[in-house]
């Protein structure tokens, strides 16, 4: 395996490296309430409005690292499997997930919608090139067969 595809490999370790620590996070949150009778199963089977702000925000952004980061998981593997990976796709990988680590920060600590927004927006369009870069690479410069 070459230096780039192992740096690739470790930027999607990194990204589902983050959504662990949120689940274990809101575990940390969520549990100890449920168990200590603080809350009652009944009141979360259907929605996360008894659970405190804190356990809300880590809850939101958990369900965040099923969105954009499925898209970065299926570019990364076709990189891996289909192409050569390069020091471009290394570059558009951490960066992304530098992103979704400052996103998934600002959400659980100060939830400031504005600076949220703005790191999702940033990810989605590095997210954007990465795919535009890999679309390039396999369908319009990739020999042909």
């Amino acid at each position: 395996m070459t230096l780039t595809a192992k740096l690739l490999l470790l930027a999607t370790a990194a990204q589902v490296l983050l959504t662990l620590i949120i689940l274990v996070l809101m575990g940390r949150e969520r549990v100890p309430r449920v168990m200590s009778g603080e809350i009652k199963v009944a009141d979360i089977a259907v929605e996360r409005s008894a659970y405190p702000l804190q356990a809300r925000l880590l809850s939101n952004s958990f369900d965040n690292q099923f969105q954009l980061p499925v898209l970065f998981y299926v570019a990364a593997l076709l990189t891996l499997f289909a192409t050569a990976t390069g020091w471009i796709d290394v570059l558009l990988a951490w960066l992304f997930v530098a992103l979704r680590y400052v996103h998934a920060v600002i959400h659980v600590t100060t939830n400031r919608v504005h600076m949220r927004f703005a790191a999702y927006t940033a990810g989605l369009a590095v997210l954007a090139i990465f795919w535009l870069w890999l679309v390039l690479r396999l369908v319009v410069l990739a020999p042909s067969v």
